[in-house]
């Protein structure tokens, strides 16, 4: 066990990887990728002047151009907070009083995390849709608020993107933010960020139901995009400026003094149904469903856990039609709804079983 001087004891950050900054040159090329469609050539003489002001802002890093004293409940209230970043955590502080709110109706979170939509290159819709449509009849039949997250709009809908996580957790937890404060980042480009608006969905839910597909014996990359992005609802800082936004040496400094780890969607009920096609309908299972355990969510039930396989080593192009045939998958996706709602409204009257109001006796 470490000793009090130990704890007391600030990490040194360890530097020394390839420094990626690029030339003016480079960087106006990249810029200018943009605009490659042939309709933007009579307009050159107007986006040139862009890339001066856009080179500024990434040789200085203005990382979050607009933005305003923190105020008061800071801990350094002038502090210039995210005016984008206060925006969303205001949404999740909304969200999470009507969920705590016994009067208000109750909602699960059903997400469809395939990629696959008739609207983008595929052409057809995907399975995980089918499905998550007869759960959503079950939910939506039982009288329970239902709110439908595609995470297919991350490719079929202009301007929809999940940045990747950048990992802050690993050099110290009160460096990564609830909610993530890693975006926008102007100067690298990195803007319009869908997790804002999906941040206050998970907090606004009673129970989450995610449907799913294998994607090489993994999570599709649109819902491990959001996964990992939901890394700041397990034990993230409420507070940007206690690190004065990413100093990590004030973020590993605060989690030796005894960081507190809050689990902001702790007590939530889930459920996932995976289905696949030749292999690892158990591994992403199993992936899911401790993944949301670590995030504190409470299992609905076994009925509620559910992994088939959808025309075993059959062709792609007759998948939907093995679906169409196996009847048996659907109804055990409304089971799996169905299940999901009596936990909630078992939740909801204070009788689901949960071990929120303990304490981990080994934190991360």
């Amino acid at each position: 066990m470490a000793t009090s001087s130990t704890k007391k004891r600030t990490p040194t950050i360890r530097k020394g990887q390839p420094d990626p900054q690029l030339t003016r040159a480079e960087f106006g090329r990249r810029f200018l990728l943009a605009f490659d469609d042939p309709a933007f050539a009579i307009h050159r003489e107007r986006i040139d002047p862009l890339i001066e002001g856009a080179w500024n802002g990434y040789i200085e890093g203005r990382k979050a151009p607009h933005a305003s004293p923190a105020g008061t409940g800071y801990a350094d209230p002038g502090y210039l907070l995210s005016d984008e970043w206060r925006a969303a955590s205001a949404a999740i502080d909304t969200a999470e009083a009507q969920q705590r709110d016994a009067r208000s109706p109750s909602c699960i979170l059903l997400v469809c995390a395939s990629p696959r939509s008739e609207h983008t290159c595929p052409g057809e819709m995907s399975k995980s849709y089918r499905l998550v449509e007869a759960a959503r009849a079950v939910i939506t039949g039982s009288g329970i608020e239902c709110d439908v997250l595609e995470l297919n709009r991350l490719v079929s809908e202009y301007g929809r993107q999940i940045h990747p996580c950048k990992a802050c957790v690993s050099t110290a937890m009160p460096l990564c933010h609830w909610p993530c404060s890693c975006y926008p980042n102007d100067a690298l480009g990195q803007v319009h960020d869908w997790m804002n608006e999906i941040y206050p969905r998970w907090v606004a839910a009673h129970g989450v139901l995610i449907v799913t597909p294998v994607h090489w014996n993994q999570a599709p990359s649109v819902l491990k995009l959001m996964m990992d992005r939901l890394v700041c609802a397990d034990g993230g800082n409420r507070d940007p400026t206690s690190t004065q936004g990413k100093d990590a040496t004030l973020a590993k400094a605060l989690e030796i003094a005894d960081w507190d780890f809050p689990q902001h969607l702790a007590g939530r009920v889930f459920g996932v149904v995976v289905h696949g096609d030749s292999e690892g309908v158990q591994t992403v299972r199993h992936g899911l469903v401790d993944w949301l355990h670590g995030l504190g969510l409470v299992p609905a039930g076994t009925m509620a856990e559910i992994d088939r396989y959808v025309g075993y080593y059959e062709s792609y192009a007759e998948s939907h039609e093995a679906l169409d045939r196996d009847e048996a998958i659907f109804e055990e996706t409304r089971n799996a709804a169905r299940t999901l709602i009596e936990a909630v409204r078992r939740l909801r009257a204070g009788q689901a079983a949960t071990d929120a109001a303990l304490e981990w006796p080994r934190q991360k």
